[in-house]
């Protein structure tokens, strides 16, 4: 049987998968949502770096111009400063 990813041995491969089926889905989905949390986290620290002087308020409106796109994130949220 060939393998999902390269650097796994097979055996190694069928075993991380009959452990994920054993698992309920709630559990499978955390490391997903860890990964999106840490994401949001990083953008913020860049978007601190860029707008230092911006409140909580603003960078989290410039978080959600680029996870919504403006458009979208200026109709939910208001305008952006300039």
């Amino acid at each position: 049987m060939k393998t999902l990813s390269q650097d796994t041995h097979p055996d190694a491969e069928r075993k991380q998968i009959e452990l994920l089926r054993q698992m309920p889905p709630w559990r499978r989905l955390d490391p997903a949502i860890q990964m999106t949390q840490t994401c949001h986290t990083l953008a913020l620290a860049g978007l601190r770096s860029r707008y230092p002087q911006a409140s909580a308020q603003e960078l989290h409106r410039r978080l959600a111009a680029q996870l919504l796109g403006a458009e979208l994130a200026a109709r939910a949220y208001g305008s952006l400063p300039e």
